[in-house]
């Protein structure tokens, strides 16, 4: 599987931690992995988690106005654009077909060529501009994912949270990761 991984400037810079940390540890179901960034993300990531570890992760990073990575294209057969955290400014210009940068061109791609679009929102409360922007990526066969945690697998920890999160957005992806599963035994892969 390849999967493309944009990070925008919405708070819950967690989340994006959590997902490149866990891509990590699947590499026997994820072949490729390349990030974007907005120009906000980083200085979010930089506020909330009191660090620049984002500098860390082996991935291929391309800059949000180039439009030669290879997501730009549904030629290149990525499977899976997963925008984590996501403004609702992205969701507006996704929903209206506004591919004025990589991620919104990616998410763009990803609809047209009807592969895996999955937007972890980040906002709250919504205006009824966000709702029907959500509402028109839905209709467009993307996945609204809200950030929004569980707590049956009883989280210790704010890594905790952010994964029953990033755990059901994997499996929306179609990777089998370790975690909660209503009904069976806790696995979360949380130690």
């Amino acid at each position: 599987m390849k999967i493309a991984v944009a990070i925008t400037g919405a708070s819950g810079s967690i989340y994006a931690k959590v997902l490149l940390d866990r891509l990590q540890t699947l590499n026997n179901e994820v072949s490729a992995i390349d990030l974007v960034w907005s120009d906000n993300a980083y200085t979010v990531w930089e506020h909330e988690l009191g660090n620049q570890d984002f500098k860390s992760y082996p991935y291929t990073v391309w800059d949000k106005n180039n439009f030669m990575a290879p997501f730009a294209s549904g030629s290149a057969g990525y499977d899976a654009l997963i925008i984590c955290p996501c403004s609702m400014g992205t969701i507006g210009r996704i929903a209206g077909g506004i591919s004025n940068d990589l991620i919104t061109r990616a998410a763009d791609v990803a609809l047209k060529e009807r592969k895996k679009l999955i937007c972890v929102v980040r906002e709250t409360p919504y205006s009824l501009i966000h709702l029907r922007n959500m509402a028109a990526v839905t209709e467009a066969g993307g996945i609204i994912c809200p950030a929004t945690p569980s707590f049956y697998s009883k989280p210790q920890t704010v890594e905790d949270i952010a994964y029953t999160v990033i755990h059901r957005v994997l499996q929306l992806c179609g990777i089998n990761a370790p975690g909660y599963k209503w009904g069976e035994p806790n696995k979360t892969g949380n130690q």
